[in-house]
């Protein structure tokens, strides 16, 4: 008999927390899952915890040749998924022991929603929590949430996702040309095929730590390409120019990118290709400005202007 719950679980080495984390998954107070392991080709001590786990039955692990593309090896597991609903968890990540509880009641007590999201709380590599500001959206974060997503109210992070995996399937799966950033582009997917609840508990512990796969240029880059993508399948016609607003804020916050990492050729080339459909707005303007002022400006003279808006004196002498 199938399980109601597919946990996806992809992996790549970072044993640290990976323990953890399955850990986290094994101890749901709701048991009635299969786990999918998707193992992008680890080393040897990683392979070896997790073939402690494999029974070929209920846990499984898909041993993958490597490629880097987190959205293949998610894809890899969806294919073995069995289950009514898929769960995803990443390899740092915690779940709180009643999330799938919660979730799964709330989605079998209605046919209003096809997917679930939880709130969530940021822990450093130690586990300690990292105070964040608690930003209150206005108005629901249920329902249709494509134009929330665009404007950055909805905020859903990957491990408190749970959707019928018939929606994800119609949805087509990750798309595995996207390195990062793979999963807003499945949400906008989603959201724009059916509702979405939201439970207002922090459910996830999701890590923050210096072992992140990508840069801020690759998760830009990628960033920008998912609202492009979202842009041509029509999936959002209503709201393109909402999209455009949201690619413009991205490419010019990729352009500073650029100019920080001394990309000087990088930044014009972003500016350029952006501007037929940023022009209009006032927020790339001022990015393309700071971007282009970082780049090319000389340092002593950026060090003067940070020092003007901080309020303090600039000085004749050389600097320290």
């Amino acid at each position: 008999m199938a399980p109601a719950v597919s946990i996806i679980v992809p992996v790549f080495n970072r044993l640290r927390y990976l323990r953890t984390a399955l850990d986290s998954a094994l101890e749901q107070s709701f048991q009635d899952w299969e786990l999918l392991i998707a193992d992008d080709g680890s080393d040897v001590d990683t392979r070896d915890y997790l073939r402690t786990l494999h029974d070929g039955q209920r846990i499984k692990v898909l041993w993958l040749a490597h490629t880097g593309n987190p959205s293949a090896v998610r894809n890899a597991a969806l294919r073995e998924a069995t289950g009514d609903y898929i769960a995803f968890l990443d390899s740092d990540d915690v779940w709180m022991r009643g999330k799938l509880q919660t979730q799964i009641a709330r989605l079998r007590s209605t046919d209003a929603f096809e997917w679930s999201y939880t709130g969530f709380d940021l822990v450093d590599d130690s586990g300690e929590a990292i105070v964040r500001p608690r930003v209150q959206p206005s108005g629901p974060i249920v329902g249709r949430l494509l134009d929330r997503l665009i404007r950055e109210e909805a905020l859903i992070v990957t491990p408190s996702v749970v959707a019928r995996r018939e929606l994800i399937k119609r949805a087509g799966g990750y798309n595995e040309e996207l390195l990062a950033c793979e999963d807003y582009e499945l949400w906008m997917r989603l959201a724009s095929r059916a509702e979405a609840d939201f439970i207002d508990e922090p459910l996830v512990l999701v890590r923050r730590h210096a072992e992140h796969s990508f840069d801020d240029i690759t998760c830009l880059g990628n960033l920008r390409r998912a609202i492009e993508i979202t842009q041509r399948s029509g999936a959002a016609a209503n709201l393109d120019a909402l999209l455009n607003q949201r690619r413009a804020r991205v490419s010019a916050n990729l352009a500073k990118a650029h100019a920080t990492a001394k990309h000087r050729s990088r930044v014009i080339s972003t500016l350029l290709s952006s501007a037929p459909y940023s022009w209009p707005h006032a927020a790339w303007w001022v990015g393309a400005l700071q971007a282009i002022a970082r780049a090319f400006a000389p340092v002593r003279v950026l060090r003067a202007l940070r020092q003007y808006r901080r309020g303090g004196r600039v000085g004749t002498g050389p600097a320290p």
